[in-house]
């Protein structure tokens, strides 16, 4: 089963005139579609996930765990979504979340 990564673009997430950062929807998908990443990680935008408290959330899913994102807030944020994809098309399980991200883990 590949890894999954679900990246809100909802009620909150994505949304300027709330305040928050856009959501890089276009730049995910270019990146994906350039490295050929969805055999490896199924990208899916997404309405609401829910914890709208993090803004501009994302749930990466491997075999083994979700992992919850929160609080992207810039165009280096979610190209460390892109790293982590890469390697997860590299080394499988063993991929590691760049330390940008590891530092927005939270529990909803």
């Amino acid at each position: 089963m590949p890894a999954q990564l679900s990246v809100c673009n909802g009620c909150c997430c994505g949304r300027v005139e709330k305040g928050h950062n856009e959501v890089p929807i276009d730049t995910l998908k270019e990146a994906w579609e350039k490295h050929e990443l969805a055999e490896h990680v199924k990208l899916t935008i997404s309405t609401c996930l829910g914890p709208c408290r993090m803004h501009n959330v994302s749930l990466l899913k491997t075999a083994n765990e979700r992992t919850w994102i929160g609080k992207l807030s810039t165009q280096e944020d979610y190209l460390a979504l892109v790293e982590w994809a890469l390697d997860v098309a590299k080394l499988g399980e063993y991929a590691k979340l760049p330390d940008t991200l590891t530092r927005r883990i939270f529990k909803p």
